[in-house]
């Protein structure tokens, strides 16, 4: 069974989420999407859980059904802000269950040592290692997974953290991790750099904080399994089963150079170094991204893939693309209207992006769309670098699409829009 998840998402208890992020709403753009597995995100938080209780059933699996019988994972992100060897350390971990008991018994325990109502994302003081050793306890098929494991803040390679292993960070529990994820500002290849990596399984994710398409999904992962708790975990752990991951282009994510957003810097590893990774512009230290983080710990050339390595493909979100060609916001009328169309004819966006045959693409949309599409299917597009904060832009093309109505069809009633409930 091919499964597509995004295992790493949030509700609206989380710190500057959507307030409309429920199931009813996850479900309905997942399948949009083209995802049919998503993390609840937000396990911990007492009203989130209360309300996955009421609108997801367990059977046995280990993976909970909606009413319509959409699939859920237990998931939650843990803050650990604690200090490790004379220094501050700020590390992000998912933590997967597969059951409500499993989830009462991790909550319990981790209530005893901080509060759990005031963010869906709580933050505690204790280190990673604490917090594996507390998990395994509760249940060994637990899964802790470093997130985002290279952005500048909050994650385990970043340069604000400034460990250089996963051994380094998790001590004697670096045995219990299996996976790392790799964040939207490096991707496999990147990793794959690494030889102390290459026991781990890349995962990506989209680490959602609202459930517009072109945050849900942007990463994901294809398996191909049959759908339990127990075998998605032991994909996750083996590779086995594990077929590829959904990326975006590293240049697309907000920590991939160096910079200084407020002096508009962005700068490479190497020119940041000359200038001692101070900006030029006000002297203050610069936010080192991956890259530089990368560089400073590969002991590989680029362009190296290990043997065993788990194969990717890099993507943009359809809406990103649409908003870029027709120089619209991603929000507006005019890029939903293209999407929804677009939609409409090939049901997924997934599908769009990844198998829809150019001749049917061009028939259904603005050929300039329909070429953008394939050209980003095959990796031939530029993209400007993202650094501190500010995501990557993709250079699509330099004419506009004044409109959105495809100039071989001129009648509206021919392109008449169907509403997304519609469709849904």
């Amino acid at each position: 069974m091919k499964i597509i998840a995004d295992l790493h998402i949030h509700s609206r208890f989380s710190r500057a989420t959507s307030k409309d992020l429920n199931i009813k709403n996850l479900e309905k753009y997942a399948k949009i999407k083209g995802l049919n597995l998503l993390g609840t995100g937000d396990f911990t938080h007492p009203e989130w859980i209360k309300e996955l209780k009421q609108e997801l059933a367990e059977d046995g699996s280990g993976i909970l059904k909606t009413k319509t019988g959409f699939n859920f994972i237990l998931q939650t992100e843990i803050s650990n802000i604690y200090t490790q060897d004379g220094k501050g350390r700020r590390i992000h971990n998912i933590i997967l269950t597969k059951s409500f008991d499993v989830v009462e018994q991790i909550n319990e325990a981790l209530g005893k040592k901080g509060r759990l109502d005031y963010d869906g994302r709580p933050i505690f003081g204790f280190s990673c290692p604490e917090l594996v050793e507390m998990m395994k306890k509760i249940d060994e098929k637990i899964e802790i997974i470093p997130a985002h494991a290279w952005t500048p803040w909050f994650s385990l390679f970043g340069s604000m953290n400034d460990f250089n292993s996963v051994e380094e960070c998790f001590k004697d529990q670096s045995k219990h991790i299996y996976a790392l994820e790799t964040g939207l500002s490096s991707d496999p290849a990147m990793n794959w750099r690494l030889s102390q990596l290459d026991k781990y399984t890349l995962i990506s994710n989209s680490d959602l904080h609202s459930f517009w398409p072109w945050r849900m999904g942007r990463e994901a992962n294809v398996l191909d399994i049959n759908l339990t708790y127990n075998n998605l975990i032991e994909a996750i752990r083996t590779k086995k089963g594990f077929k590829e991951t959904i990326e975006v282009d590293p240049n697309y994510g907000k920590y991939h150079l160096d910079g200084h957003r407020n002096c508009n810097i962005c700068l490479d590893p190497k020119e940041s170094l000359k200038n001692k990774n101070i900006c030029q512009k006000c002297k203050r230290s610069l936010t080192i991204g991956v890259l530089h983080r990368v560089e400073e710990l590969a002991d590989r050339p680029e362009g190296f893939k290990p043997k065993n390595a788990v194969p990717f493909k890099s993507l943009i979100p359809l809406s990103e693309i649409i908003s870029a060609l027709l120089n619209s916001s991603v929000a507006t009328k005019k890029v939903w209207q293209e999407y929804y169309n677009l939609i409409n004819k090939f049901k997924s966006e997934f599908h769009i992006l990844l198998d829809a045959d150019k001749e049917e693409l061009s028939k259904a949309t603005h050929e300039k769309i329909a070429d953008a599409i394939i050209k980003i299917r095959h990796g031939n597009i530029k993209i400007k670098p993202g650094y501190d904060g500010v995501y990557g832009q993709p250079i699509l093309n330099d004419e506009i699409i004044e409109d959105n109505m495809d100039k071989k069809d001129k009648n509206p009633q021919n392109r008449k829009q169907k509403g997304l409930s519609e469709f849904i």
